[in-house]
């Protein structure tokens, strides 16, 4: 091929590369839709088959994710029915692609068309623009956390492989939302109870009181014209020693990666996270010892993850998002014209995304578990 013709085709690729919608190696996701286009959904491909798989199997995370959901919400109403679309036959997977969908129902263009053209402040609007020249301005488009449906339905097929095939059970719950935070300990040996406790109140927060305290809160920066940030904390218990592949592909890394995808997060911290460095190493090392025949430790500061490997404790993150970007106060920006102006939001709008978040969170770990599960599998069949 001539330099020139291979320059020409490699500027082309660089300057029109793709978004990044795929995740996964083996169990591959990839997510399609925009916040107020048709439809949103995703495709899984290599989905082991025999699975048993139904809507009433994903149903349950997308009506946890779902808005509208409670008085803590956007008032936008979406009932979120999902319809397998392909890649099942008689309620079982067949080993094709599993297609899924879900199409809006309340979608209002007319709430963005009046500033179609101005850069909303700490949104996608300007740098999609930068990137791509055109984008799709209801709503956000593709940079939207309803773009999370797709995410939320491949999550919940992750979540009951790796249930029933690895006997392992992931919960995620709010911990903090501005200054108050959740200071008690959650019982990770009964993950039933806890995620009882969680789903019976709107924040999806372990202390009831505190739950209480966090809707005042949210209510009270809705009626101010502002929003809210917070913390969500999540675990998967059961996860066997092994799963993680080093140098790049440590396991924590991979884990970082799937949270900092979803909208709106800002930050990871994994087991002891930052509160590592006012630890010593005698203090922050997790010592080795033998329970039931089994290789555990006596504390988890390493959140279940050593070398960038599974070490069979559980494996525990938090993650951070930042405050809803839209907001209803008038803010001075820029158009695409390149002018000053000023701008108001109306819209529907999340006071604070952390109570839908908590799905979303447990959905992306699932996508990065069940693919090590698969590989795990792969490897060990091939050393057989």
């Amino acid at each position: 091929m001539p330099i020139f013709s291979f320059c020409f085709t490699a500027s082309l690729y660089l300057t029109n590369k793709p978004m990044g919608s795929s995740f996964g190696r083996l169990f591959r996701v990839t997510t399609y839709g925009e916040s107020h286009g048709e439809a949103l959904g995703c495709v899984i491909e290599n989905c082991p088959a025999g699975l048993t798989l139904t809507e009433a199997d994903i149903q349950p995370d997308m009506d946890r994710r779902r808005p509208g959901q409670s008085r803590i919400t956007t008032p936008r109403d979406e009932a979120d029915r999902v319809k397998i679309l392909s890649g099942t036959f008689e309620g079982k997977t067949i080993g094709a692609p599993i297609s899924m969908a879900v199409f809006n129902e309340n979608a209002r263009e007319k709430d963005y068309s009046d500033i179609k053209d101005i850069f909303r402040p700490s949104h996608a609007d300007y740098t999609y623009h930068a990137r791509y020249g055109h984008r799709a301005w209801r709503g956000g488009g593709r940079s939207s956390a309803r773009a999370t449906i797709g995410i939320v339905a491949a999550g919940a097929v992750a979540k009951k492989i790796l249930r029933e095939k690895a006997g392992v059970e992931i919960v995620a719950y709010v911990s903090q939302i501005k200054d108050l935070k959740f200071t008690g300990d959650v019982d990770l040996g009964k993950i039933t109870a806890l995620r009882e406790v969680i789903e019976a109140n709107p924040v999806r927060t372990p202390d009831a009181v505190l739950a209480e305290k966090m809707t005042r809160l949210i209510q009270d920066t809705r009626q101010a014209g502002d929003s809210l940030g917070g913390i969500v904390e999540c675990a998967a218990v059961g996860v066997p020693a092994g799963w993680g592949d080093p140098v790049f592909d440590r396991l924590d890394a991979l884990i970082a990666h799937a949270m900092l995808a979803i909208p709106a997060t800002k930050g990871i911290e994994i087991g002891s996270g930052f509160n590592a460095v006012s630890m010593t190493g005698k203090e922050h090392n997790d010592i080795f010892e033998m329970q039931n025949g089994k290789v555990t430790t006596r504390t988890n500061h390493s959140g279940g993850i050593q070398g960038g490997i599974s070490n069979g404790m559980p494996i525990t993150f938090r993650t951070a998002f930042k405050p809803t970007a839209t907001i209803s106060h008038e803010q001075p920006s820029v158009n695409e014209r390149g002018e000053n102006v000023m701008l108001k939001v109306k819209g529907r709008h999340d006071p604070c995304v952390l109570p839908r978040a908590v799905p979303i969170v447990e959905a992306m770990l699932a996508l990065v578990l069940v693919d090590q599960f698969l590989i795990a599998k792969t490897a060990q069949y091939d050393s057989l």
